[in-house]
Protein backbone atom coordinates (compact mmCIF):
# COMPACT_ATOMS: atom_id res chain seq x y z
CA UNK A 1 0.00 0.00 0.00
CA UNK A 2 3.09 2.89 0.80
CA UNK A 3 4.62 2.09 -2.88
CA UNK A 4 1.01 2.30 -4.49
CA UNK A 5 0.21 5.30 -2.61
CA UNK A 6 3.68 6.85 -3.38
CA UNK A 7 4.08 5.99 -7.11
CA UNK A 8 3.60 8.89 -9.46
CA UNK A 9 0.36 7.63 -10.84
CA UNK A 10 -1.37 7.46 -7.77
CA UNK A 11 -2.46 10.93 -7.67
CA UNK A 12 -3.73 10.29 -11.16
CA UNK A 13 -6.38 7.87 -9.97
CA UNK A 14 -9.85 9.55 -8.51
CA UNK A 15 -10.30 10.87 -5.26
CA UNK A 16 -12.43 8.41 -4.04
CA UNK A 17 -10.27 5.40 -5.06
CA UNK A 18 -7.09 7.26 -3.59
CA UNK A 19 -8.84 8.17 -0.59
CA UNK A 20 -9.89 4.04 0.50
CA UNK A 21 -6.04 3.03 -0.80
CA UNK A 22 -4.80 5.85 1.90
CA UNK A 23 -7.52 4.64 4.43
CA UNK A 24 -6.34 1.06 4.15
CA UNK A 25 -2.97 1.65 4.35
CA UNK A 26 -3.66 3.97 7.71
CA UNK A 27 -5.27 1.09 9.04
CA UNK A 28 -2.72 -1.44 8.40
CA UNK A 29 0.31 0.60 9.21
CA UNK A 30 -1.85 1.16 12.96
CA UNK A 31 -2.60 -2.83 13.24
CA UNK A 32 1.22 -3.42 12.71
CA UNK A 33 2.19 -0.98 14.79
CA UNK A 34 0.45 -2.39 17.60
CA UNK A 35 1.45 -5.92 17.19
CA UNK A 36 4.97 -4.47 17.25
CA UNK A 37 4.23 -2.39 20.47
CA UNK A 38 2.58 -5.30 21.97
CA UNK A 39 6.12 -7.58 21.12
CA UNK A 40 8.12 -4.54 22.60
CA UNK A 41 6.07 -4.57 25.84
CA UNK A 42 6.45 -8.87 25.77
CA UNK A 43 10.25 -8.20 26.08
CA UNK A 44 10.70 -5.52 28.15
CA UNK A 45 8.03 -7.76 30.75
CA UNK A 46 10.26 -11.00 30.12
CA UNK A 47 13.24 -8.62 30.94
CA UNK A 48 11.63 -7.78 34.03
CA UNK A 49 10.35 -11.07 35.21
CA UNK A 50 14.32 -12.77 34.81
CA UNK A 51 15.53 -9.95 36.91
CA UNK A 52 13.14 -10.78 39.27
CA UNK A 53 14.41 -14.62 39.37
CA UNK A 54 17.31 -13.61 40.75
CA UNK A 55 16.10 -11.42 43.40
CA UNK A 56 13.58 -9.76 45.32
CA UNK A 57 13.15 -5.68 43.99
CA UNK A 58 9.78 -4.19 45.15
CA UNK A 59 9.77 -1.46 42.63
CA UNK A 60 11.06 -3.57 39.89
CA UNK A 61 8.10 -5.91 41.00
CA UNK A 62 5.57 -3.20 40.67
CA UNK A 63 6.80 -1.97 37.11
CA UNK A 64 6.32 -5.91 35.49
CA UNK A 65 3.15 -5.73 37.61
CA UNK A 66 2.26 -2.34 35.40
CA UNK A 67 3.65 -3.91 32.16
CA UNK A 68 1.41 -7.36 32.73
CA UNK A 69 -1.81 -5.14 32.89
CA UNK A 70 -0.86 -3.41 29.59
CA UNK A 71 0.16 -6.37 27.90
CA UNK A 72 -2.99 -7.48 28.87
CA UNK A 73 -5.24 -4.86 27.55
CA UNK A 74 -3.37 -4.52 24.57
CA UNK A 75 -3.69 -8.21 23.66
CA UNK A 76 -7.60 -7.60 24.21
CA UNK A 77 -7.89 -5.21 22.03
CA UNK A 78 -6.15 -7.14 19.40
CA UNK A 79 -8.08 -10.39 19.58
CA UNK A 80 -11.37 -8.12 19.54
CA UNK A 81 -10.20 -6.66 16.31
CA UNK A 82 -9.69 -10.05 15.26
CA UNK A 83 -13.24 -11.01 16.12
CA UNK A 84 -14.19 -8.13 13.19
CA UNK A 85 -12.71 -10.09 10.32
CA UNK A 86 -15.80 -9.60 7.97
CA UNK A 87 -15.10 -7.55 4.81
CA UNK A 88 -17.34 -4.50 6.01
CA UNK A 89 -15.98 -4.41 9.54
CA UNK A 90 -13.09 -1.75 9.17
CA UNK A 91 -15.68 0.57 7.28
CA UNK A 92 -17.66 3.76 9.00
CA UNK A 93 -21.47 2.89 10.25
CA UNK A 94 -24.27 4.22 9.23
CA UNK A 95 -26.96 4.40 12.13
CA UNK A 96 -30.50 4.54 12.51
CA UNK A 97 -33.02 4.94 15.43
CA UNK A 98 -36.65 4.56 15.35
CA UNK A 99 -38.98 4.82 18.02
CA UNK A 100 -41.64 2.16 18.21
CA UNK A 101 -45.33 2.77 18.88
CA UNK A 102 -45.91 4.43 22.09
CA UNK A 103 -46.25 7.81 21.50
CA UNK A 104 -44.14 9.85 23.77
CA UNK A 105 -43.02 7.08 26.01
CA UNK A 106 -40.99 5.32 22.98
CA UNK A 107 -39.79 8.93 21.21
CA UNK A 108 -38.29 9.69 24.19
CA UNK A 109 -36.52 6.20 24.61
CA UNK A 110 -35.73 6.21 21.22
CA UNK A 111 -33.78 9.89 21.85
CA UNK A 112 -32.11 7.98 24.70
CA UNK A 113 -30.46 5.99 22.68
CA UNK A 114 -29.69 7.98 19.94
CA UNK A 115 -27.75 9.90 23.15
CA UNK A 116 -26.03 6.43 24.09
CA UNK A 117 -24.76 6.13 21.09
CA UNK A 118 -23.34 9.54 20.42
CA UNK A 119 -21.15 9.34 23.85
CA UNK A 120 -20.50 6.15 22.79
CA UNK A 121 -18.29 7.27 19.52
CA UNK A 122 -17.12 10.47 21.56
CA UNK A 123 -15.60 7.80 24.18
CA UNK A 124 -13.43 5.89 20.82
CA UNK A 125 -13.01 9.55 19.41
CA UNK A 126 -15.45 8.61 16.34
CA UNK A 127 -16.77 11.68 14.09
CA UNK A 128 -20.55 11.52 14.29
CA UNK A 129 -23.07 13.20 11.69
CA UNK A 130 -26.06 13.82 11.94
CA UNK A 131 -27.98 13.23 8.57
CA UNK A 132 -31.40 13.04 8.94
CA UNK A 133 -33.31 14.02 12.46
CA UNK A 134 -36.90 13.13 12.91
CA UNK A 135 -37.95 15.27 16.37
CA UNK A 136 -40.82 13.82 18.76
CA UNK A 137 -44.02 15.40 18.82
CA UNK A 138 -43.49 16.32 23.20
CA UNK A 139 -39.66 14.80 23.66
CA UNK A 140 -37.33 12.84 21.76
CA UNK A 141 -37.32 11.87 18.24
CA UNK A 142 -39.43 9.44 15.94
CA UNK A 143 -36.17 8.66 14.01
CA UNK A 144 -32.59 9.89 13.47
CA UNK A 145 -29.99 8.59 10.86
CA UNK A 146 -26.33 9.32 11.66
CA UNK A 147 -22.97 8.79 10.23
CA UNK A 148 -20.60 7.14 12.53
CA UNK A 149 -16.95 7.62 10.91
CA UNK A 150 -14.04 5.79 12.88
CA UNK A 151 -11.79 2.34 12.43
CA UNK A 152 -14.31 -0.80 12.88
CA UNK A 153 -17.19 1.77 13.58
CA UNK A 154 -19.73 -0.57 11.42
CA UNK A 155 -17.92 -3.61 13.16
CA UNK A 156 -18.77 -2.66 16.68
CA UNK A 157 -22.00 -1.20 15.84
CA UNK A 158 -23.60 -4.32 14.05
CA UNK A 159 -23.68 -5.46 17.86
CA UNK A 160 -26.42 -2.97 18.40
CA UNK A 161 -28.99 -3.67 15.59
CA UNK A 162 -32.32 -5.52 16.64
CA UNK A 163 -35.08 -4.11 19.65
CA UNK A 164 -34.09 -2.41 22.36
CA UNK A 165 -37.03 -2.58 25.23
CA UNK A 166 -37.08 -0.11 28.66
CA UNK A 167 -38.97 -0.45 31.48
CA UNK A 168 -38.78 2.33 33.65
CA UNK A 169 -41.97 4.85 35.58
CA UNK A 170 -42.86 7.15 32.90
CA UNK A 171 -41.66 10.58 33.54
CA UNK A 172 -44.83 12.06 31.68
CA UNK A 173 -47.36 9.47 33.07
CA UNK A 174 -49.09 11.48 36.10
CA UNK A 175 -50.16 8.80 37.65
CA UNK A 176 -46.45 7.31 37.80
CA UNK A 177 -47.03 4.08 36.22
CA UNK A 178 -44.44 1.25 34.88
CA UNK A 179 -44.75 1.84 30.99
CA UNK A 180 -42.42 -0.43 28.81
CA UNK A 181 -40.97 1.26 25.49
CA UNK A 182 -39.29 -0.02 22.33
CA UNK A 183 -36.77 1.20 19.92
CA UNK A 184 -34.99 0.26 16.72
CA UNK A 185 -32.07 0.17 15.97
CA UNK A 186 -30.21 -0.44 12.26
CA UNK A 187 -26.71 -0.52 11.20
CA UNK A 188 -25.70 -0.31 7.84
CA UNK A 189 -21.69 -0.41 6.62
CA UNK A 190 -20.96 3.25 4.95
CA UNK A 191 -19.64 1.50 1.80
CA UNK A 192 -16.81 3.33 -0.44
CA UNK A 193 -17.77 4.69 -3.52
CA UNK A 194 -15.62 2.44 -5.53
CA UNK A 195 -18.48 -0.57 -4.94
CA UNK A 196 -21.01 -0.80 -7.57
CA UNK A 197 -24.15 -0.90 -6.32
CA UNK A 198 -26.38 -0.20 -9.78
CA UNK A 199 -29.44 1.72 -8.99
CA UNK A 200 -31.30 2.91 -12.00
CA UNK A 201 -32.91 6.63 -12.26
CA UNK A 202 -36.23 5.02 -12.95
CA UNK A 203 -36.80 3.70 -9.93
CA UNK A 204 -36.64 6.87 -7.91
CA UNK A 205 -39.12 9.01 -6.66
CA UNK A 206 -37.14 12.22 -5.38
CA UNK A 207 -39.36 14.58 -2.80
CA UNK A 208 -37.95 17.60 -1.89
CA UNK A 209 -38.85 19.40 1.39
CA UNK A 210 -37.91 22.27 4.39
CA UNK A 211 -35.25 21.24 6.77
CA UNK A 212 -36.69 20.91 10.52
CA UNK A 213 -35.32 19.15 13.61
CA UNK A 214 -31.64 19.36 15.20
CA UNK A 215 -29.76 18.94 12.44
CA UNK A 216 -31.67 21.12 10.16
CA UNK A 217 -33.27 23.24 12.11
CA UNK A 218 -32.84 26.40 10.52
CA UNK A 219 -30.19 25.18 7.95
CA UNK A 220 -32.32 26.92 5.42
CA UNK A 221 -35.56 28.20 4.21
CA UNK A 222 -36.03 26.69 1.45
CA UNK A 223 -36.12 22.89 -0.04
CA UNK A 224 -33.12 21.98 0.98
CA UNK A 225 -34.00 18.23 2.69
CA UNK A 226 -34.14 15.46 0.00
CA UNK A 227 -36.15 12.31 0.42
CA UNK A 228 -35.53 9.44 -2.04
CA UNK A 229 -37.81 6.34 -2.50
CA UNK A 230 -36.69 3.34 -4.34
CA UNK A 231 -39.58 1.91 -5.74
CA UNK A 232 -38.58 -1.65 -6.46
CA UNK A 233 -37.45 -2.57 -2.72
CA UNK A 234 -39.54 0.66 -0.83
CA UNK A 235 -36.22 2.02 0.88
CA UNK A 236 -36.83 5.45 1.72
CA UNK A 237 -33.53 7.55 2.34
CA UNK A 238 -33.91 11.08 3.69
CA UNK A 239 -30.85 13.80 4.46
CA UNK A 240 -31.63 17.87 5.89
CA UNK A 241 -28.46 18.37 7.45
CA UNK A 242 -26.79 20.36 4.49
CA UNK A 243 -27.77 23.91 3.07
CA UNK A 244 -27.38 22.58 -0.39
CA UNK A 245 -29.40 20.54 -1.75
CA UNK A 246 -27.35 19.19 -4.28
CA UNK A 247 -25.20 18.33 -1.06
CA UNK A 248 -28.23 16.48 0.79
CA UNK A 249 -29.05 14.45 -2.44
CA UNK A 250 -25.39 12.54 -2.52
CA UNK A 251 -25.94 11.96 0.95
CA UNK A 252 -29.42 10.22 0.52
CA UNK A 253 -27.91 8.57 -2.47
CA UNK A 254 -24.90 7.20 -0.37
CA UNK A 255 -27.08 6.22 2.58
CA UNK A 256 -29.52 4.40 -0.28
CA UNK A 257 -26.54 2.41 -1.69
CA UNK A 258 -25.26 1.40 1.70
CA UNK A 259 -29.20 -0.08 2.66
CA UNK A 260 -29.41 -1.47 -1.19
CA UNK A 261 -25.88 -2.83 -0.59
CA UNK A 262 -26.62 -4.34 2.76
CA UNK A 263 -29.74 -5.85 1.34
CA UNK A 264 -28.73 -7.90 -1.32
CA UNK A 265 -25.52 -9.03 1.15
CA UNK A 266 -28.40 -10.57 3.56
CA UNK A 267 -29.88 -12.07 0.83
CA UNK A 268 -27.13 -14.09 -0.77
CA UNK A 269 -26.07 -15.20 3.06
CA UNK A 270 -29.52 -16.31 3.35
CA UNK A 271 -29.84 -17.92 -0.14
CA UNK A 272 -26.64 -19.95 0.44
CA UNK A 273 -25.60 -20.70 3.52
CA UNK A 274 -28.99 -20.00 5.85
CA UNK A 275 -26.83 -17.70 7.72
CA UNK A 276 -30.11 -15.94 9.45
CA UNK A 277 -31.91 -18.70 10.05
CA UNK A 278 -31.08 -18.69 13.78
CA UNK A 279 -31.18 -14.88 14.70
CA UNK A 280 -33.88 -13.21 15.96
CA UNK A 281 -35.97 -10.94 13.77
CA UNK A 282 -36.07 -7.33 14.23
CA UNK A 283 -39.95 -7.26 15.85
CA UNK A 284 -41.55 -6.66 18.74
CA UNK A 285 -41.17 -9.38 21.00
CA UNK A 286 -38.01 -10.21 19.53
CA UNK A 287 -35.76 -7.83 21.20
CA UNK A 288 -31.97 -8.21 21.77
CA UNK A 289 -31.81 -6.16 24.80
CA UNK A 290 -33.86 -5.04 27.44
CA UNK A 291 -32.73 -1.56 29.91
CA UNK A 292 -34.90 -1.72 32.92
CA UNK A 293 -34.77 1.60 35.57
CA UNK A 294 -37.80 0.08 37.64
CA UNK A 295 -38.16 -1.56 40.04
CA UNK A 296 -34.60 -2.55 40.05
CA UNK A 297 -32.09 -1.56 37.75
CA UNK A 298 -30.54 -4.12 35.16
CA UNK A 299 -29.58 -3.90 31.18
CA UNK A 300 -29.44 -7.99 30.03
CA UNK A 301 -28.53 -8.94 26.28
CA UNK A 302 -30.76 -11.45 25.30
CA UNK A 303 -28.54 -12.98 23.08
CA UNK A 304 -25.57 -13.39 25.45
CA UNK A 305 -27.57 -13.59 28.51
CA UNK A 306 -25.20 -11.21 29.47
CA UNK A 307 -26.21 -8.53 32.50
CA UNK A 308 -24.66 -5.01 33.35
CA UNK A 309 -26.20 -3.48 37.39
CA UNK A 310 -25.49 0.03 37.01
CA UNK A 311 -27.80 0.80 33.59
CA UNK A 312 -26.60 4.81 34.21
CA UNK A 313 -23.02 3.78 32.58
CA UNK A 314 -24.56 1.96 30.29
CA UNK A 315 -26.87 4.78 28.85
CA UNK A 316 -23.98 6.95 28.82
CA UNK A 317 -22.53 5.13 26.27
CA UNK A 318 -20.35 2.66 27.98
CA UNK A 319 -21.34 0.01 25.69
CA UNK A 320 -17.87 -2.05 24.98
CA UNK A 321 -18.61 -4.73 27.30
CA UNK A 322 -21.73 -5.34 25.81
CA UNK A 323 -20.64 -5.44 22.51
CA UNK A 324 -17.76 -7.41 22.72
CA UNK A 325 -20.25 -10.53 24.23
CA UNK A 326 -21.93 -9.90 21.58
CA UNK A 327 -18.96 -10.36 19.36
CA UNK A 328 -17.57 -13.13 21.11
CA UNK A 329 -20.82 -15.13 20.82
CA UNK A 330 -20.88 -14.88 17.27
CA UNK A 331 -24.07 -13.29 17.45
CA UNK A 332 -24.00 -11.16 14.99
Amino acid sequence: MEAKAGAEAFWGLPPEERATVLKTQRHLSRLIGDWNALRGDLDEAETGANLLAEGEDAELLAEVQGLSAKLERRLGALEMQNLLGGENDPRDAIVMVHSGAGGTESADWAGMLFRMYQRWAERHEFKTTIVDYQPGEEAGIKSVTMEVAGEYAYGYLKAEMGVHRLVRISPFDANKRRHTSFASVFVYPDIEETIVVEIKESDLHIDTYRSTGAGGQHVNTTDSAVRITHLPTGIVVQCQNERSQHKNKNTAMKILRARLYEKQREELEAEFDKKHAGKQKIAWGSQIRSYVLHPYQLVKDHRTEYEIGNTQRVLDGDIDDLIEKALLAKVV
